[in-house]
C-alpha cells in the first residue's frame, strides 16, 4: 500500500508574510578556505587583504578575512527558502552594513524580520520587505540588510493585507561605517603587492572610472555559485520550470552580477579593500549565461571615519552592463545596463 507524504514544503507565498514576523533560517554554515578558493575561481577577486594572510596581518588584521560579498551571499542564501523561494524578482537592497569581519572557520546563520508588505494591483503578487541579519557562532551580528522582493500569491482571490511600506535611508551614514574593519597601518600597505598606487586621498567626487575588462558568464559558473550559497530559488537553477517561464531560461542570480562587477572594479579601485555598506541597488535587467559583463564606477562622495585616520570611505556607484563596454559610461535606461549599485568601500589613506 502506498502512502502520500506531506513532509515537503513549497515555501512561503505572499499571504504567509505579516509585519513583525520573525523567521529563523535553517542550516548554519561553517565557511573555510574551500569557499574562499571557490569564490576566487568564480569571480577572480584580487584584493590583497582577502587574498594574502601575510598582507592582512602586516596591516593589522589578526588573519585574512573572507571576502565581504562572499559573506553577503552566504547569509542571503540562508534566507531564500523562506523569503524568496516563490519570488518573481528581487527588487532592491537598502541599509546593508557589514558589522564584523568573518574568518575561515566561522559559522554563519541568519534570521529575518518582515517589516513591510504591499499587494500589487494585479492581485497575483505582492512586495515583501525584510530586514535580515547574519550572525556568527557567538550570535554576534556580522551583517544586516534590508531587501524587498516580489512574491507570488498562493491564491489570487485571497484578501490583500493593509499595505505597510517601511521608510528606508537613502544611504548609510559614514558614522555607521568601519565596524568590520580593524585599525590598520597605512604605512605597511605595500602598493606593489596590492596592485594599485592610489589611496583614498587620490579620488574625488564626480570622478568616473571605466574598469575596461569584461567577463563572460558560463552556465556552469552561475549554477555552481548558486549552489555554493545554497540559494534554492527556482528561477536560478530549475530549467524544467523556468524553461516554460517568462524568459524561457534560468536567470543568473543578481548577487552573481554584483560580485562580477566588484571583481572587475579592481582595475581602477584596487585598494578599495573592504565593502563597508551597500546603500541601495537595482537589478535593472536580467543576465543569462553566454553574456559578457563590463562595469564602470563613479565616486559619489568621500568621507572620513569618525575617530580614525587610517582609512577613508568612498561612496561608489557601480554600473554593470552585458555585452556592452563601458567607455561611454552607459546609464540606467540605456541598452545593456543590468545593475546599478550604490555602496561605501574603505581604502587606506595616504601614509
Amino acid at each position: 500500500m502506498s502512502m502520500t507524504s506531506s513532509k515537503t514544503t513549497s515555501g512561503n507565498f505572499f499571504e504567509d508574510f505579516s509585519v513583525g514576523r520573525i523567521i529563523r533560517h535553517a542550516v548554519p554554515r561553517t565557511v573555510g578556505e574551500g569557499e574562499r578558493a571557490l569564490y576566487t575561481g568564480l569571480y577572480g577577486m584580487r584584493c590583497a587583504v582577502q587574498s594574502s594572510d601575510a598582507f592582512a596581518r602586516a596591516i593589522g588584521y589578526k588573519e585574512f578575512p573572507l571576502d565581504d560579498m562572499l559573506v553577503f551571499h552566504i547569509v542571503f542564501g540562508k534566507t531564500v527558502p523562506d523569503i524568496s523561494l516563490n519570488a518573481v524578482a528581487n527588487l532592491g537592497y537598502a541599509d546593508c552594513r557589514f558589522l564584523k569581519p568573518v574568518f575561515a572557520g566561522d559559522t554563519l546563520h541568519s534570521q529575518s524580520e518582515v517589516i513591510g508588505v504591499k499587494q500589487n494591483s494585479n492581485g497575483k503578487t505582492g512586495v515583501v520587505y525584510v530586514r535580515s541579519t547574519g550572525m556568527n557562532q557567538h550570535d554576534e551580528p556580522v551583517l544586516e540588510f534590508v531587501r524587498w522582493v516580489m512574491v507570488r500569491k498562493r491564491d489570487a482571490a485571497s484578501n490583500a493585507p493593509d499595505p505597510v511600506v517601511p521608510e528606508l535611508p537613502d544611504h548609510v551614514s559614514p558614522a555607521h561605517l568601519g565596524a568590520a574593519c580593524p585599525v590598520i597601518d597605512p604605512a605597511k600597505w605595500d602598493t606593489g603587492l596590492s596592485g594599485s598606487a592610489y589611496f583614498w586621498d587620490d579620488y574625488q567626487p564626480g570622478e568616473r572610472i571605466d574598469h575596461v575588462d569584461g567577463m563572460t558568464v558560463e552556465e556552469a559558473e552561475h549554477m555552481l555559485a548558486t549552489r555554493l550559497y545554497q540559494n534554492t530559488a527556482k528561477v536560478h537553477f530549475n530549467q524544467f520550470t523556468e524553461g516554460k517561464g517568462r524568459f524561457g531560461r534560468r536567470l543568473i542570480y543578481g548577487g552573481h552580477v554584483i560580485s562580477l562587477a566588484r571583481a572587475l572594479s579592481f582595475n581602477g579601485l584596487g585598494n578599495a579593500f573592504h565593502v563597508a555598506a551597500i546603500n541601495g541597488g537595482a537589478h535593472v535587467a536580467p543576465l543569462f549565461a553566454g553574456e559578457t559583463v563590463f562595469s564602470w564606477s563613479e565616486v559619489r562622495d568621500t568621507a572620513r571615519l569618525e575617530g580614525r585616520d587610517d582609512v577613508g570611505a568612498l561612496r561608489l556607484r557601480t554600473v554593470a552592463t552585458k555585452d556592452a563596454s563601458c567607455g561611454s559610461f552607459p546609464e540606467t535606461g540605456d541598452e545593456g545596463v543590468i545593475l546599478d549599485l550604490d555602496y561605501w568601500a574603505l581604502m587606506p589613506v595616504k601614509p
